[in-house]
């Protein structure tokens, strides 16, 4: 196996160090780009295989790196880089593998009606706590009505050090913007709502319609959902593209160092209170209650991020209790099991 066919897949180094030599040497490395129901599709530079999904095999998603023998048989998956995940949609309490082995994510809201400081910091926190470099992508800037800069310069407030790029996903020299972002063995992902122009962005860095895509409702100024599955491809120039569905009930669990990462400003000034366990509500002496006072704080931010904190412990904690309810469920019936043993 040659590096030079695995790069424009998204390897490095991180995942070179976990391969003896004989592994190198006798089996392969294979990206994970496509993820189906039944049926997993990998890329080993050379040629893609489709690997049925199985009870023996362990919990991945798009982005993995796993190690195949001369067969293509699944030997391993390789330790992740980074790992985005979150509470599955609906009842279901568990945790939902979106992404792995991420290097940027590009956060993309559009400047319609969809434009929203709230749901742009939820993304941010999920960003943070993966441990990935988030740019925010404002689409659709084309169909803004309002002062594109202004709107630009609001999302870049919500970090110090925060990447914030409008672009028109139908023009190239607008999205030609992101392509710093987009280099050889990088992988970027693209998370949003539904609608927002993700396949569109998708398609214009790819150079080619690999998404379907639809045009704006006129009645709300939504955009129609069009992709229905997560799956990866190569940008021209040698970084590699993550496409998601619209997450449309995503949700914060086991996030909190995220939304505390998303909200540096209020970490900072939370150390200025007189109390260490000030919950920034109603305590005497909270530095977080004078910012917004005094206006240098906006009393939107304060409010999402009690959202924020409330929601992933509320999830988090609900995970849990269901992970115990099953571990004890299990406990009973291995001992009904063996006392109808002992009967028989």
């Amino acid at each position: 196996m040659h590096f030079e066919l695995l790069q424009p897949l998204g390897w490095q180094p991180y995942f070179q160090q976990q391969l003896t030599l004989e592994e190198w040497e006798r089996d392969r490395p294979a990206r994970i780009v496509d993820y189906q129901r039944s049926v997993i599709t990998v890329d080993t530079g050379e040629e893609r295989i489709a690997l049925p999904v199985s009870m023996s095999l362990p919990a991945m998603t798009v982005g993995d790196w796993v190690l195949l023998d001369a067969d293509g048989r699944f030997l391993r998956c390789f330790t992740r880089s980074s790992l985005f995940a979150r509470k599955a949609p609906g009842t279901a309490q568990r945790a939902q593998l979106v992404a792995a082995n991420i290097d940027t994510v590009f956060i993309v809201c559009s400047l319609n009606q969809d434009y929203s400081l709230n749901r742009i910091e939820r993304y941010l926190a999920l960003a943070h706590e993966a441990g990935v470099e988030p740019v925010v992508v404002l689409s659709k800037a084309d169909l803004c009505t309002d002062d594109v800069e202004a709107r630009v310069a609001e999302v870049q407030a919500l970090g110090a050090q925060l990447p914030v790029v409008a672009v028109n996903g139908l023009d190239a020299s607008s999205v030609a913007a992101l392509a710093p972002w987009c280099s050889a063995g990088r992988t970027v992902a693209l998370m949003g709502s539904s609608g927002v122009g993700k396949s569109t962005l998708v398609n214009a860095l790819v150079g080619a319609a690999v998404q379907r895509t639809a045009g704006i409702r006129e009645d709300d100024d939504e955009g129609r959902h069009t992709t229905t599955s997560r799956s990866l491809h190569r940008i021209p120039g040698g970084g590699v593209l993550l496409d998601t569905p619209g997450m449309r009930e995503l949700q914060l669990a086991d996030c909190e160092q995220g939304v505390e990462d998303a909200f540096a400003d209020i970490a900072a000034l939370a150390q200025r209170c007189r109390f260490g366990d000030c919950s920034h509500r109603s305590e005497p002496g909270c530095a977080v209650l004078a910012a917004v006072e005094r206006e240098e704080m906006d009393e939107r931010r304060l409010a999402n991020y009690h959202k924020l904190l409330r929601e992933q412990a509320q999830n988090a904690s609900s995970v849990a209790e269901k992970r115990a309810q099953a571990r004890a469920q299990g406990k009973r019936n291995r001992y009904a099991m063996k006392i109808k043993n002992r009967r028989d």
